[in-house]
């Protein structure tokens, strides 16, 4: 039987996969100044550190519940964080050209 805990608990790691994944394509898209290569660093690396990061919190600290198939659990633990970060910063959040008053580095 699931508990509500552990729903809370994978909602706050659904959560944190989501930022996770809209920081890391938001870093992507400012380090990289090509127009495609930040969406396959964002297609490859992200889902890696998801993956990573799933390992970590339903194996060493057991927090989710059984979703019934491993590829239900890659869905929703990876596949969903990952469009929802990439799309949040990509639609949501103003592109880098947009600004204009930046601070010269040195």
């Amino acid at each position: 039987m699931v508990s509500v805990v552990n729903l809370v608990l994978m909602g706050a790691v659904i959560a944190l996969h989501t930022l996770i994944a809209a920081v890391m394509t938001r870093f992507f898209r400012l380090r990289l100044k090509t127009q495609w290569g930040y969406i396959l660093y964002a297609l490859f690396l992200i889902p890696l550190v998801l993956f990573v990061s799933t390992l970590v919190f339903s194996g060493v600290f057991g927090i989710g519940v059984d979703l019934g198939s491993p590829t239900a659990a890659l869905g929703v633990m990876i596949g969903m964080p990952l469009a929802l970060g990439f799309t949040i910063d990509t639609l949501y959040v103003p592109p880098p050209e947009e600004y204009e008053n930046l601070p010269n580095s040195r």
